[in-house]
């Protein structure tokens, strides 16, 4: 068996570079570690952390393909992050024009949790801690 440490972070491939970072920056308030163009690759890598830990990879690609998430598609299904107060998490995410779905309650946990999606419909989640 593997000694796994940690998840180190999750990758990203985003189709409009800038307005995804603003997503990720602004309205989900992640930190730019590093940002680095890549010439040869005409792409973008920007290092996002949360409270100091380094968590997503943000790349852009030129013409990337699109990934099938509807219905419910083979491979990760969401991002999750966890948050004290998902409504009020949820009007932030109002007040910042994204949508979220209503909140539900876990019917395993009794946790609040609702689910939106990034600027090109990648899954995310709220998941009250």
């Amino acid at each position: 068996m593997l000694q796994l440490n940690s998840i180190h972070h999750i990758a990203i491939i985003c189709s409009d570079f800038q307005r995804s970072k603003d997503f990720y920056t602004k309205v989900l308030g992640f930190e730019i570690l590093a940002e680095t163009y890549r010439e040869a690759r005409d792409s973008y890598k920007l290092d996002l952390t949360l409270k100091g830990q380094y968590v997503i990879e943000l790349f852009s690609f030129p013409n990337p393909p699109s990934r099938v998430s509807r219905p419910e598609a083979r491979g990760l299904r969401h991002l999750a992050f966890e948050v004290n107060d998902v409504a009020q998490e949820k009007d932030k995410l109002a007040a910042a024009g994204v949508t979220s779905e209503e909140i539900r309650i876990d019917e395993l946990t009794g946790k609040k949790f609702t689910f939106f999606e990034d600027p090109d419909g990648l899954p995310l989640e709220l998941y009250e801690k």
